[in-house]
Parts: C-alpha cells; structure tokens; sequence
C-alpha cells in the first residue's frame, strides 16, 4: 500500500487540533456559566445539534482545501524548487526552474534562475577553455585511434586483472564472430570491460604472464613473451570435444625391406605432429610497468596464423613425401645408369631390360611428384607453432607447474642457463609435468631435482630422483598417454608434443648411487640478448589510461558503486502492449556502458521476426511493418546472441518491468534466461525527482529535465540510447541521496510506488 502522503497527514493532525481547541472553549465557557446560562444554552443547541455535526464533519474539508492551497503555494513549491536545483547543479547547468508557489516563492525561482544564468555564464568560460585544452587531448586520442586502426595485427590492453581497457579493428575481426555463424552464440564476447580470460585460453595467458614477469624481474627492458593459442568458447572450461582435434591420422607404413630407408626408431622421433584444428593465434605479451617493479597492466599483440602454420604443414608435409618417398626410385635408376654406362657392350636383350628400368622409375618418380603436388588440396598434418624462450624459463614455469599441480619439491642443480629454446613452452611444460606427474605415482616419487646442459645445437634437461629406476616400457606407455590441453577440452600425448618439437626422450639409470634421470634434448634457437631497462623516469609517456586503475567486477556486485558498473542498457519494440495475450518482441536494441561512459561503438541492434500479427496502435507508435520484418532472423536466432551481447553486466532500461516480462515469457521459447540485476530509469526517476507527478517521468520528459536531446525516439536502439544517457545524468542525483552502490539503487527502487506495476 501507498504511505498517505504529507497533505493528508496535516490535514488530520489540523483537523483535530482545530476540534480539540473548539472543545477546551466549550468546556471552559460551560464551567463558569451559571445553572440558568447551562439551560437556556441547552435549549439553544439541542434542536440545532445535526447542523453542529455536519459542520463538524465538514472541518476536515474545509482544513483540507486550505492547506492544499498553501501546500502547493509553499512546501511542495519548495521541494520542486530544490529537486530543480539539484538538477541544474550535478546534471543539466541550462536546466531552469518553473515560477510557482506563493509570491515569495516566485520571487525566490526567478533569483535562484538568475544565479543560474551567471553560473552558465562562468561555466561556459571554464568549459571553453576545458574545451580547448580536450582538443588537443582529441587530436592526440584521433592520432593514436588512427595508427591503431591502421595496424593489421589486432591490439588489446588489458589492466592488471585482465579487463579489456582498449582493442582495434583487427582485435574486433578476430575474435568477434558474424551473427551468421553457427556457433556465434558459443563464442564469447568481446568488448570493453570484458575479462580477457573469457576470450583466449586462460592458461596460455597466464603461463605467459608467469614469463614476462619473471623477466622483469631480470630488469629486461621489454618483458614479452610470445604464444600460441586458439579462440575460446563461452562456457568452456576444459571439457572434451566431440572430435578430438588434435587425434593424429595413421602413419604411412615404412619400407622395411630397404634398411636404408627406414627412420631410425625413437619413442619421440621427429614427425610432423598437427596442432589444434581451428584458429590459431600468435600472441605477443608486453606488461605495462606504472612504477619500479609494479605493473598496471599489459598489451596483447594477435595475429591469426592459422594459414601460414597449414601451408607451411603442407610444405613440409609435401618435402618430406618428396624426399622419403622419391629415394627408392633414385637410387634403382642411378645403379641402371651406372651399370649402362660400365658395360657399353651389354647385348640388346639386357641393355632393353635396363632401359625399362630406368623407363619405369622416370615414371614413378613422375607420379610420385605430381601426387605430392595434389595433396596440397587434401588436409595435411601442421607442424607445431613455436617461439623463442630462455631455457632457464622453462625450468622455472615446469618447477611451478610440479611445486603447485603435483605439490612436489623440486630443486635447480647449476647456475642459471642461457641457452635460448625454440617451442612452444605452454605445451611443453604441460608435456612434462604429465610425465613427472605419472612417474611420481608410480615409483612414490616426492622430490625432483632439474639440471640443464649445453650440447651445442642441443640443450638437454634432466629430471633426477633417489630410488627405484625407471623402465624403458613404463615411459613409452606413458608417452602414448594423452592428457588435456587448452581450455577447449583437445587432448595430446607427450610424444606428440616432443615429435612436434624435434625432441628426444630418454631415462638413464645409475644403480651405483641410485640417482636416476629422465633426459629430454630439445634444439636450441640462436641466443636473444636481453637489454636492460632504462630507468624509469626516462621512459616516455605515450598515453595515459585512467581505466587501468579501475577495479574489476567482483562476485558480490550488490557494494559495488554504480560508475563502476558495467551495464547493458537496452529497450525492445512490440507487436502489442499484452504479452499475455501473445505480443512478441520484433526489436532489440542495446548499447553498454563502461566505467561511467555510454559506448556507441558496442551496440546490439536487431529486427525479429514475430510469429503473430502487428497490433495497428503499436505500429503507429514505433514505424515498423510487417515487409521491414519478412526475412529477418527468428527471436530463437536473436534471444541467444542478445544474451552474449549483455553477459556478465547489470541490465538497465526504462520501465523495465515491461520489456522483462516479455523477455520471460520468451524463455519458453528459447531456453534463454537473463538473471543479472537490473535497474529501471522510471523507479530511479521517482526517487531523484519525488515531487513530480506521473507523466514527468516519461522517458522524453526525463530527458528534457535533464538536458539529454531526443533521437530516434520509439525505436528499440534510439530509445536506449537515451535511456543510457538519462542513467549517467541521474548517477549524481542519486549520490546526493545517498544512494551510490548497486545494492542501494536495488533497495531504494523496491519501495517507489512504481515498482508495483506488472504486466
């Protein structure tokens, strides 16, 4: 129920002082009456007592009438006149107040309008000089938006919880796919305050922060680190695909009957291994150091290499079919040849075998080259993707990887190496804590000791151990193991990453002093000098990010401020008003909102086609017909790709119980479900504006209060851009009332009076 208001309560409490005073008269006038005074006073009133009722009843009318007067003449004059102030002071300085109340309250409107106006005035001063000085930040912002605009390699920065503070173009095509796609709506968002862990491989990520700050530590003077890694899907957290991408396909049988020919056999022999099917993305890390030792965040580099890495696994795919499969035939046509020319007079029955020799293996050797050429068109394995790493690194993150998965103790026999290592160093180290991990259960061991030698073109890594020695058979059972990698769910065997990678495996045992090792020789790269840092007041400054000091979302978003939110503010037109009586949503428009700051450029906007007929009324109000909507997309199609589009972030639209009903009755439909919190501009209206009636909180009305211009109002996009600007304008509003975090505006709505209305 409504609380009764001020008026009223006045009116009673007057009502009754009024009766109340009228009744202490009587009785003081009744004691020093005399008896006679008493009767003829009773004979007086007692046949006029029904009009003495009436009138007492008609008191509270009368009382009501002129305090109404005097209420809109002066409280609630007042209280428009301070809810007007607050406007023009936090968010709209043109905003006047309307001339009403008593004479005095006028006269009290028009002095606060022209302090207004002298205000404006100074404000205006202030706001061109502001205005010059933003030009040329602008200029300086254009300049930037420009160079990365024109980069082919997609950039984002990230703060230093992962939080996407800025991205180009080439990011965007990356990693945002087209609605067309079949697994869109699986794939997720990208975008401004989004979680870069929700977009790459979590691990890959960290592992090469791990990298480049180990780097810094070494005073480096740009800590990077490079990596592989492929697009990741919304709601994936390991789990194992229907088809394995990363199964290997048989291996050509080898010719057996020429020794010669035959690969020398090794558990991890040199292959070419494929990767993970997919798009594959080279990455390259640098952190963005604030302050000695500090980091306020770091910029990732990406390039999509998916086509490169399958061409250059064709190439070598096609080389080695040409080398191993060719030497047969060269060898049988050089003994022919040799043999022709040592024995010139060779009878004509022997010399015509000979040249059917050399005739048959010309052929061979022909077929041979063009079914090498063919198979471009056929999908060949890729090899690897590699990158250049201290060999000290990866001792160090396979060390983490055993303290922290395994909780083993593990030690560094030797100084710190620095050979430099060409591989991909995620896998690797994943490789070989499965492999460390399998020997530690079998053979009960707790401590690992790790040491790295210098082989010349070769670096070879020791894992030592006290006790039981390892078997040959033990460690190619568990090389044929697989074990997940990634966050999509594909799953490698060790041995595909050590053929992968060139490698070799190998244990030795030394029964003498029971020390035994697991060797693996990995090929070096050529040595990468590492420069060290200037120091870091000379370090130029090329941009200033303000976001980098923004706190990211926490789990608990109820204690969080409202500029600190990231929201999706949206709106959606109708085929009716009843969604009862089946009304669909035909529009759905969107926009979010990032550290306080409506995002044009990031919008959700689309047309649905409904499976019932336009209401003529409602078609009237928003301009769409049924040909605007034949051939679009079905609410099963837009619902899903919506839901994406407003992930992890608070909804916020006007008179949102409206749009939200329709939204429930759809999730029969489509399964969607939209659970995040949401915040309506309309209860919002009546908290910062009280004194105003029902129709000044329609949403153009807001708008005009509160200096925010009006386009493409009664379209589902249009409409949320306004309702994103009327929020921002009211944050202030709402700070003046106490009312700054999410679970504050969540309270203080549940008790305005339209928080009621349903649908």
């Amino acid at each position: 129920m409504r609380r009764p208001s001020a008026l009223w309560l006045g009116t009673a409490a007057l009502t009754l002082l009024t009766l109340g005073w009228a009744a202490a008269l009587v009785w003081a006038l009744w004691n020093d009456m005399a008896v006679s005074e008493r009767e003829t006073l009773q004979s007086l009133l007692r046949p006029r007592l029904a009009l003495v009722l009436l009138l007492a009843l008609l008191l509270p009318a009368l009382l009501a009438l002129l305090l109404r007067r005097w209420w809109r003449r002066y409280p609630r004059a007042a209280t428009r006149l301070r809810d007007g102030v607050a406007t023009m002071a936090t968010a709209n300085a043109e905003h006047r107040v309307a001339l009403s109340g008593a004479p005095e309250m006028r006269a009290l409107c028009e002095a606060v309008n022209s302090f207004a106006d002298v205000h404006s005035a100074l404000r205006r001063e202030v706001d061109t000089r502001v205005g010059d000085a933003n030009t040329r930040l602008a200029q300086e912002r254009t300049r930037l938006a420009t160079l990365m605009s024109q980069l082919t390699q997609g950039v984002l920065v990230c703060n230093a919880e992962g939080r996407i503070l800025l991205y180009n173009a080439s990011a965007a095509a990356l990693l945002e796919p087209d609605d067309d796609q079949a697994d869109s709506a699986a794939l997720a968002p990208l975008g401004l305050g989004r979680s870069i862990f929700g977009v790459l491989e979590r691990d890959a990520v960290l592992h090469a922060l791990e990298q480049v700050a180990r780097r810094a530590e070494q005073r480096a003077a740009q800590p990077v680190a490079h990596f592989v890694t492929t697009r990741r899907r919304a709601g994936r957290e390991g789990a194992a695909t229907a088809q394995d991408p990363a199964r290997l396909e048989p291996a050509p049988a080898q010719d057996l009957a020429r020794p010669e020919l035959a690969p020398a056999q090794n558990l991890a022999r040199p292959e070419l291994t494929p990767a993970p099917q997919g798009q594959l993305l080279r990455a390259q890390l640098a952190l963005v150091q604030d302050e000695p030792g500090g980091s306020g965040g770091f910029v990732l580099t990406l390039e999509d290499i998916t086509r490169s890495v399958e061409v250059e696994g064709r190439r070598d795919a096609v080389l080695q079919q040409l080398t191993e499969g060719t030497r047969s035939s060269l060898a049988n046509l050089r003994a022919a040849v040799e043999t022709l020319e040592q024995h010139p007079q060779m009878d004509a029955v022997l010399r015509t075998r000979f040249t059917a020799v050399v005739s048959q293996e010309a052929a061979r050797l022909s077929n041979q080259v063009q079914a090498a050429l063919h198979a471009g068109g056929d999908p060949l394995p890729r090899a690897w993707p590699r990158e250049d790493i201290l060999a000290g690194d990866l001792v160090f993150a396979l060390r983490r990887s055993v303290e922290a998965g395994l909780k083993l103790a593990t030690s560094f026999d030797g100084p710190e190496s620095p050979l430099w290592l060409q591989l991909d160093s995620h896998a690797m180290v994943q490789a070989l804590a499965h492999l460390l991990s399998c020997l530690s259960a079998a053979l009960g061991v707790g401590e690992f000791e790790f040491a790295l030698l210098d082989e010349g073109r070769h670096a070879r890594l020791e894992m030592r151990w006290s006790g039981v020695p390892l078997e040959a058979g033990r460690l190619q059972e568990w090389a044929q193991q697989t074990f997940p990698l990634g966050a999509d769910g594909r799953r490698v065997t060790p041995q595909q990453v050590l053929s992968g990678h060139g490698a070799e495996l190998w244990s030795q045992a030394d029964l003498a002093t029971r020390r035994h090792r697991l060797c693996v020789q990995l090929p070096t790269a050529p040595a990468q000098p590492i420069r060290r840092a200037a120091p870091l007041h000379s370090r130029p400054v090329y941009y200033d990010f303000d976001l980098f000091h923004q706190a990211g979302q926490s789990s608990v978003l109820d204690d969080m401020p409202l500029a600190q939110l990231s929201c999706t503010v949206f709106d959606t037109e109708t085929t009716g008003l009843a969604p009862q009586e089946g009304d669909e949503i035909i529009s759905i428009g969107a926009l979010r909102i990032v550290n306080a700051r409506l995002l044009h450029q990031e919008s959700f906007d689309r047309l649905i086609c409904p499976r019932c007929a336009l209401q003529p009324e409602s078609q009237q109000i928003h301009g769409i017909t049924a040909q605007m909507l034949a051939g679009q997309p079905t609410l099963e199609q837009v619902l899903p790709l919506f839901a994406r589009f407003a992930q992890d972030t608070v909804l916020v639209a006007h008179n949102a119980a409206f749009d939200l009903r329709f939204l429930e009755l759809a999730r029969q439909r489509t399964g969607v479900k939209f659970e995040q919190p949401v915040l309506d501009t309309l209860l919002l209206s009546s908290l910062v504006h009280p004194g105003h009636h029902d129709q000044e909180h329609r949403l153009e009305h807001i708008a005009e209060r509160l200096g925010v211009p009006v386009l493409g109002r009664h379209t589902a996009l249009g409409d949320a851009i306004v309702t994103g600007e009327v929020f921002l304008k009211m944050l202030p509003l709402l700070a003046e009332r106490g009312i700054k975090t999410l679970g504050q505006a969540r309270e203080a709505s549940r008790q305005s009076p339209y928080a009621k209305l349903a649908y």
